[in-house]
């Protein structure tokens, strides 16, 4: 349904180096950069961050990345803790999504839950 996501971050460069990090070992990289502007991707960028635009009060925003497999979701947490990231759910099953939801939470630097997913049945 969606064909790309672009999200404000108040401070980009800080934004830039949390997201090379945590994104990494989900196979996505910055693949495109314009003044103000970082999109990341795998094949495409699908995934940007520009700078806040209008003056409100910023509201949380939830993304979740497709992980390969339960490995790739560990090793985005162990990314995150590495950037000093605030972890909000290790990585562990969520059961009360469906049986084989594996998933890890992170908070950006602009305070959004930045999750890792994986759907598969462990190996």
């Amino acid at each position: 349904m969606l064909d790309h996501l672009g999200i404000q971050v108040a401070d980009l460069t800080a934004s830039k180096a949390f997201y090379d990090a945590v994104l990494a070992p989900l196979g996505a990289k910055r693949m495109m950069e314009f003044p103000g502007v970082a999109g990341y991707g795998v094949t495409k960028p699908d995934f940007w961050l520009g700078p806040v635009t209008i003056d409100v009060v910023q509201r949380e925003v939830h993304v979740a990345f497709s992980a390969a497999d339960r490995a790739t979701v560990i090793a985005f947490h162990e990314a995150g803790v590495a950037f000093g990231a605030e972890v909000l759910h290790a990585p562990r099953l969520f059961p009360e999504y469906h049986p084989d939801y594996f998933g890890a939470f992170l908070r950006d630097p602009d305070g959004n839950n930045v999750e890792a997913v994986c759907h598969l049945p462990a190996p």
